[in-house]
């Protein structure tokens, strides 16, 4: 059983360079696999642990890196391991926006908890709006939660600015898978002149950790970005798989569909690619196969 950590904090690094190389080392030695992204607004992640020990190792680097001493995490446990290799990587941003003048740090929207997001929710005067990719969004979200239908988050701005007159008089609540999403749209939406803004601490996550199903107004389940595709109540994981061509979530059923070929296409992205693309999938599909018949794993999966 491996232990995932999703994890995300703002601070100002003077030199966020220089955690690359130790960051890198401590996960290779612990045998910890996925991606950390380090900017000078802070460090985002999930990574997966063979072991709870060496996940909390990896915590205490953390906190003991400047301004990291609260930062957020968030674990959960997979039965196969998540990723194929440790990256840790330089970036602009840890959540790309493309806003430069917002700062998470200056302020953010009011924090609600799991127990409160509920009764915050069912009220008329609020507006619940889905910060998250089209593709997150069409497998699962709060009911009566608003999809701006982006397919990055750096799209969110425009779509604001083109439906921000719906929200008028309206609070606003927002909510996104770990909570690092929100860290910035919440800051972006003040910035924009909404005074009632409110956002899921810890995300869709924190709420399927904690609050029962049977209390639940999460409808489907939550995409997230390792090879356990989903999870539903409980962080349990769900019924998707990818499609290793457009990277998109499918169930069971997309595969019996004519438009699907393993590695290749699916029904969402069948006319994406031409033929010379789709003989590369096909190849790189071949290698896969190749190798997991020798019960290794290949880099491309």
């Amino acid at each position: 059983m491996f232990t995932v950590c999703a994890l995300y904090h703002f601070t100002r690094f003077e030199d966020h360079k220089s955690f690359q190389k130790p960051l890198q080392d401590l996960c290779e030695n612990e045998g910890i696999t996925g991606s950390l992204l380090l900017a000078q607004e802070g460090i985002n992640g999930t990574v997966a642990g063979p072991t709870r020990a060496s996940i909390d190792r990896l915590i205490a680097f953390i906190n003991n890196m400047p301004g990291c001493s609260d930062f957020e995490y968030k674990l959960s446990t997979a039965q196969e391991q998540p990723f194929l290799r440790a990256k840790v990587k330089l970036k602009k941003e840890i959540v790309t926006m493309g806003q430069p003048d917002v700062d998470p740090k200056a302020r953010v929207g009011h924090y609600c908890t799991p127990e409160e997001w509920n009764e915050l929710i069912s009220s008329d005067d609020v507006a619940v709006i889905d910060t998250r990719n089209d593709y997150e969004v069409a497998i699962g979200t709060f009911k009566g939660a608003i999809d701006p239908k982006t397919a990055t988050f750096r799209d969110f701005p425009q779509w604001w600015e083109e439906n921000k007159a719906r929200f008028h008089n309206k609070k606003v609540a927002m909510f996104c898978t770990g909570g690092i999403r929100c860290e910035k749209s919440t800051n972006y939406l003040l910035g924009q002149g909404v005074e009632d803004v409110y956002h899921l601490k810890g995300g869709i996550l924190k709420y399927l950790e904690e609050v029962p199903k049977e209390e639940s107004l999460w409808d489907g389940d939550c995409f997230v970005f390792d090879q356990r595709v989903s999870i539903g109540h409980g962080l349990e994981e769900g019924p998707h798989d990818l499609c290793h061509a457009c990277r998109r979530p499918i169930v069971p059923e997309d595969k019996k569909k004519p438009q699907f070929e393993q590695g290749v296409s699916c029904h969402q992205c069948i006319d994406q690619y031409d033929e010379a693309r789709k003989e590369r999938f096909r190849e790189r599909q071949k290698q896969i196969s190749l190798a997991k018949a020798r019960g290794e794993l290949h880099i491309g999966r």
